[in-house]
C-alpha cells in the first residue's frame, strides 16, 4: 500500500464523519418536525427523506467497512506506515460505532421510527431488520474489547503521531475524530472485563502468535466485521478478471469507453441498485491524451504530472469517482472485478475528447455518499458519466428519482446500451452468463438476462 492510499484512506474518514454529520442534523431536524411517534406513522413525505437518510447512511457506513478491513494484512504496509495505517482504521471503526449509537440515542425508543429503520428497501437491497442487526452488534461488550488493541496501538504512539500531526493535516484530523469519538464506545468496566474474557477463552492461542500490530489491525477486523451481517461478504474471495479476459479486454478498450462492473461478494454492491452497481469513464493512455492533445486542455494541464505518475508499470487510465473521490486511476482498478461491461459512445473523436476534458474539471471532488445530481461539488461513479456526456453530440440521459433523488444508476447507462441510444454494448464479459467474452447482439443479449436482476 502506497503513501498515497493512506492519504486517500485518511480523506476518506474524514469526509464520511463530516457526511455522518451533516446526517445527524438533518435526522434531528426530520425527528424534531415529525409526530410520528405520536401520529403512529410517517406521512409520504417523511417516509422518503427517511428513505434518503438510510441510504446515505447504509452506503457511507459499507465504505467504513470496505476501508477499515482492508488495512487487516499487516504486510500491506511500510514499517514506518503502520502507525497511520492503524490510525486510520481505528478512526473509521469510531465513526461506524459513533453513527450507530447515535441511532440509538435517537430512534431506539420511538418505536414507529425504530420500525422505519427496519423496513427493508428491495431496490437497494436493504433487508428487513437491518437496523436492529446493526444494534445488536453494538451492544455486544465483545465488539468494544476488539478495538482495545487499536486504542492502546494509538495510544502509545501518540507522541510520534501529534509531532507528525504538526506537519500532516490528515493525521491531525484522524487524532482529532479519534479524541471526540473515544469514548463513544460505551462500555462499563464490568461488561468489558467480561468480554475480555470471553474473547481471551475463545482466542488465545491467535492472541499469543500477534504482536500489538497484529492484535490491533485483526480486533478492527472482527469489530467492524461483526456490524456487516455474514451474507454480505465471502471471505478470501479476491475479485479479478481471467488473466486473458483482461488482456483481450484492455486491448479493445478506446478512450472514451464508459466501464460497467461488477464484484461478486463485495460490500459494495449491498445498498446500491442492480446486478451492475459501478461505472468509471476509460480516458486512456498518456500516449492517446497526447495524440488528442488533451495535455492542454485547461482541465487536464495543472493534473498532467499526477496523471502520468499513476501506475508507471501500467499506462491505461480511468477518471472513477470511489469512496475516497473522482481521482484518475489505472485501469487496474476496475478490472480488479468478476464481471465487466465495456459502453462505447456513438460519437466522433473531437466530441469524445471534448466528454474527457469535461470530466477532468471533476477530478479531484469527494465521492457524495447523499447521491445528489442537483450539486456538483461531489459526485458519486454514474455521475462522473453523466457529467462528461450530458448533451454532447445529442447525449441525453433521464434522471430517475429514487429515494428522495434524482439519480443515475450503473443500469441506467447499460439500459441505454441496450437500446443504443447514445451509446453501445461494445463487449461483456460475465460468467454467470458465458465463461467467454461476448459481443455485438450476444453481449446485449447477456445484458438484458442481468439488467434489473438485484445478486449478492
Amino acid at each position: 500500500m502506497s503513501y498515497e492510499e493512506l492519504q486517500h484512506g485518511a480523506a476518506t474518514v474524514r469526509d464520511i464523519a463530516e457526511h455522518f454529520g451533516r446526517l445527524k442534523e438533518r435526522a434531528r431536524e426530520l425527528i424534531d418536525s415529525s409526530e410520528a411517534s405520536q401520529r403512529g406513522f410517517f406521512t409520504p413525505t417523511e417516509d422518503e427523506q427517511t428513505r434518503h437518510l438510510l441510504v446515505s447512511y447504509w452506503q457511507s457506513r459499507n465504505a467504513l467497512f470496505e476501508l477499515v478491513t482492508s488495512f487487516y494484512k499487516v504486510d500491506r504496509f511500510e514499517p514506518e506506515e503502520q502507525q497511520i495505517a492503524v490510525t486510520i482504521a481505528y478512526a473509521g471503526a469510531l465513526v461506524l460505532v459513533d453513527v450507530a449509537r447515535f441511532l440509538r440515542e435517537n430512534c431506539h425508543h420511538r418505536k414507529v421510527v425504530r420500525m422505519k429503520l427496519n423496513e427493508p428497501e428491495p431496490y437497494f437491497g436493504i433487508p428487513v431488520g437491518t437496523y436492529d442487526f446493526v444494534q445488536k452488534s453494538l451492544t455486544n461488550p465483545v465488539h468494544a474489547w476488539h478495538l482495545y488493541h487499536a486504542s492502546t496501538f494509538v495510544a502509545q504512539r501518540r507522541e510520534q503521531l501529534t509531532e507528525l500531526a504538526a506537519s500532516n493535516a490528515d493525521v491531525e484530523s484522524l487524532l482529532a475524530i479519534i479524541d471526540r469519538l473515544q469514548d463513544r464506545l460505551g462500555v462499563t468496566a464490568d461488561r468489558f472485563v467480561l468480554a475480555r474474557t470471553r474473547v481471551r477463552a475463545r482466542s488465545v492461542r491467535t492472541r499469543i502468535t500477534r504482536d500489538l500490530l497484529g492484535r490491533a489491525l485483526y480486533g478492527l477486523q472482527k469489530c467492524v466485521s461483526s456490524l456487516m451481517a455474514d451474507r454480505y461478504v465471502k471471505s478470501g474471495h479476491l475479485p479479478r478478471l481471467p488473466p486473458h479476459v483482461e488482456t483481450e479486454i484492455e486491448a479493445l478498450l478506446q478512450p472514451g469507453d464508459v466501464i460497467v462492473v461488477r464484484k461478486e461478494h463485495a460490500v459494495t454492491n449491498y445498498f446500491l441498485p442492480g446486478y451492475w452497481p459501478h461505472a468509471a469513464l476509460y480516458i486512456g493512455s498518456v500516449d492517446e491524451l497526447r495524440a488528442a492533445r488533451l495535455h492542454e486542455h485547461a482541465n487536464i494541464q495543472k493534473r498532467w504530472v499526477a496523471l502520468e505518475g499513476v501506475d508507471a508499470n501500467r499506462p491505461h487510465r480511468v477518471l472513477e469517482a470511489m469512496k475516497d473521490g473522482v481521482r484518475v486511476r489505472s485501469v487496474s482498478c476496475p478490472f480488479s472485478s468478476d464481471a465487466i461491461v465495456i459502453l462505447r459512445p456513438q460519437l466522433e473523436r473531437n466530441q469524445i475528447a471534448e466528454a474527457i476534458g469535461r470530466g477532468f474539471f471533476h477530478a479531484d471532488k469527494p465521492y457524495d455518499f447523499d447521491f445528489d445530481f442537483a450539486r456538483s461539488d461531489r459526485l458519486v461513479c454514474t455521475e462522473v458519466v453523466y457529467r462528461s456526456y450530458e448533451g454532447i453530440g445529442g447525449i441525453q440521459f433521464n434522471l430517475t428519482r429514487r429515494a428522495g433523488r434524482l439519480t443515475l444508476s450503473a443500469e441506467d447507462l447499460l439500459q441505454k446500451a441496450i437500446k443504443a441510444d447514445g451509446f453501445l454494448a461494445h463487449a461483456v464479459f460475465c460468467p454467470a452468463k458465458s465463461p467467454d467474452i461476448c459481443f455485438e447482439a450476444k453481449a446485449v443479449e447477456a445484458l438484458k438476462a442481468t439488467v434489473g436482476r438485484k445478486s449478492v
